[in-house]
């Protein structure tokens, strides 16, 4: 018996199977984009028409609503909390470039910045903790615009001095609200796309100074480059993407690193979705487990990247999970797709 306990315990943990899939109904009609899950019950998105849904029972049922004032933006980024608080923001140039929180759930929602410039876009943002959080924004004039909160209401802009120069059109796609990924108490990562190269940018000191390194994704052209990063701790991550004007042809969507972010290496790209709009990694998975979303469908690797099985072929823009095993997949027309792996 002692033999046979010593050996199970040298085995290699087995991997995550396909995950069970079940069609969740949001109320909602639009693009839903933005998203973001707290546990394995809490769960916000956010979409076109200044709509945002959040569900507190896993997605059993959903509330849907509208930020007054926003009924023309289109939300691409969503942070929850809890069930109460959450950030939304809305991409556009200028003045459609916006940051919003709720406090009460969603019934009411107050502007906390609203972009001055002009040729300002912003993409994304996340949180080190509930009031500490940057957004990242295209290139302007060869700089790429980075704002930050300390106190969670509050947003001012980050000194550019020790952020390398943007190339001539470079930033990032706004497809899933995952381009800038936040870890521990400083790390952040921003992936960027429609420049020269594709390029992943990164902070250890929340913003002050930053490295830029290159990437072998797809780049080069309006289309091409990196639309989602995703971390599974401080050293391993994917930088994802590929052409998102042709999301059903295989490109070079998926690079991976094990320093950081330092170093990249460029992955097998599952077939199918093509591009990859949003990407996330399963948490307490046995083995790095990682789920890809895009116009095409949906597909998960569950040996960082190596090899991937396509689960769906219906189109989600962003993926998400909140608790081991547990996620969701956002899309058009209000879609919800809720996830869980077997433990």
């Amino acid at each position: 018996m002692l033999v046979v306990a010593c050996a199970s315990q040298g085995r290699p943990p087995a991997p995550f199977g396909p995950p069970i899939l079940s069609s969740q109904h949001s109320g909602a009609a639009t693009l839903l984009i933005g998203l973001d899950a707290v546990n394995d019950a809490i769960v916000w998105t956010a979409g076109g028409g200044g709509t945002w849904a959040r569900s507190l029972d896993g997605g059993a049922t959903w509330e849907t609503g509208t930020v007054a004032g926003a009924e023309s933006l289109e939300f691409r980024d969503v942070h929850a909390l809890d069930g109460r608080t959450a950030w939304v923001l809305s991409i556009g140039n200028g003045p459609d470039s916006r940051i919003y929180r709720t406090d009460d759930g969603g019934r009411s929602w107050s502007l906390q910045f609203q972009a001055e410039d002009e040729r300002a876009f912003y993409d994304c943002f996340d949180f080190w903790n509930p009031t500490s959080g940057l957004a990242f924004s295209d290139g302007v004039a060869g700089e790429f615009p980075l704002i930050a909160t300390s106190d969670g209401r509050t947003w001012h802009s980050l000194s550019t001095d020790r952020l390398p120069d943007a190339s001539e059109g470079e930033g990032s796609f706004a497809a899933s609200g995952t381009c800038v990924v936040a870890r521990g108490d400083s790390l952040a990562w921003f992936g960027t796309a429609a420049g020269a190269e594709a390029r992943v940018f990164r902070t250890a000191d929340r913003g002050r100074s930053w490295d830029a390194v290159t990437t072998p994704l797809a780049h080069g052209t309006s289309t091409t480059g990196i639309a989602s990063m995703a971390f599974l701790d401080d050293l391993r991550g994917a930088a994802m993407g590929g052409d998102v004007g042709a999301p059903d042809r295989p490109t070079a969507s998926v690079a991976v690193t094990e320093d950081g972010g330092r170093t990249w290496t460029l992955a097998r790209g599952p077939a199918r979705p093509g591009a990859v709009f949003g990407g996330a990694f399963v948490p307490a998975a046995p083995t790095p487990t990682l789920v890809v979303v895009g116009p095409t469908g949906i597909a998960f690797s569950n040996d960082f990247a190596a090899s991937w099985t396509t689960i769906d072929t219906l189109s989600h823009w962003s993926v998400t999970f909140g608790a081991p095993g547990v996620g969701w997949a956002v899309g058009p027309e209000g879609r919800v797709t809720r996830m869980d792996f077997p433990h």
